[in-house]
């Protein structure tokens, strides 16, 4: 289905920077555009806290006026900013990554303690299978780096297809490729949802790296990862 009404904007950029052992990365943070008003996809952390607020600002926006959230998993750097929020704001989780927060993987120490019962201070939904947020933006299932990773799509007003992949997609080595570089579900479950994302789209937006997109196959970006450190 076409959705020429349907629109995306990158406000905070991803990345994939770390330190030895620490990690520097950014999730990236997307606003959808729908006739219903903007959709912000993830929140960040703390760490990108002052560039969503910028990011919006430079919108006209301020975070009560963002009325839905979906966030593509709970781990910290996605969800921590939830709440600059409005408690009225409908916040979207998968269901599956609702549950695999009870009962995580031993390895997985990403998931910010009290997450749950912040969440639920929202209008929540939990959402299973595939389905809409608006006409012609779906949402899907793309289990990998958790059980319970979802993602958007959509075509936009020039016929590409988008996907905001998340981490499902966390940087191009792993589009290239089709491996996932860290995952807390099977591997060849986060390789077979890498390779549909690929297939299924023009543009890529990943968790941690500027927009991918596919020119004759192949996997190209324009953008690089940009980082300022202030000493003091």
């Amino acid at each position: 289905m076409s959705s020429s009404s349907i629109s995306h904007d990158v406000i905070v950029a991803g990345s994939s920077l770390r330190l030895d052992p620490d990690i520097l990365g950014v999730s990236t943070c997307a606003l959808v555009h729908t006739p219903e008003g903007p959709i912000l996809f993830d929140a960040g952390s703390h760490t990108s806290r002052e560039s969503l607020k910028r990011g919006l600002a430079e919108r006209n926006l301020k975070p009560a006026d963002i009325r839905r959230v979906f966030l593509s998993h709970l781990h910290f750097d996605h969800v921590m900013n939830i709440d600059l929020f409005p408690f009225t704001t409908e916040v979207f989780v998968s269901r599956t990554e609702w549950d695999y927060v009870e009962a995580p993987h031993p390895e997985d120490d990403w998931l910010p303690w009290g997450i749950r019962e912040q969440l639920q201070k929202y209008q929540l939904r939990l959402i299973d299978g595939h389905g809409e947020l608006s006409t012609g933006l779906r949402y899907f299932p793309a289990p990998g780096h958790t059980p319970g990773c979802y993602a958007l799509a959509f075509t936009d007003a020039d016929g590409a297809r988008v996907t905001i992949a998340g981490d499902a997609i966390k940087f191009p080595r792993e589009a290239v490729l089709g491996r996932v570089d860290h995952a807390f579900a099977p591997k060849e479950v986060a390789s077979r949802t890498i390779r549909e994302i690929v297939e299924m789209s023009d543009v890529i937006v990943p968790g941690h790296f500027p927009t991918l997109r596919k020119e004759n196959g192949t996997i190209v970006w324009d953008d690089v990862q940009r980082i300022t450190l202030i000493s003091r």
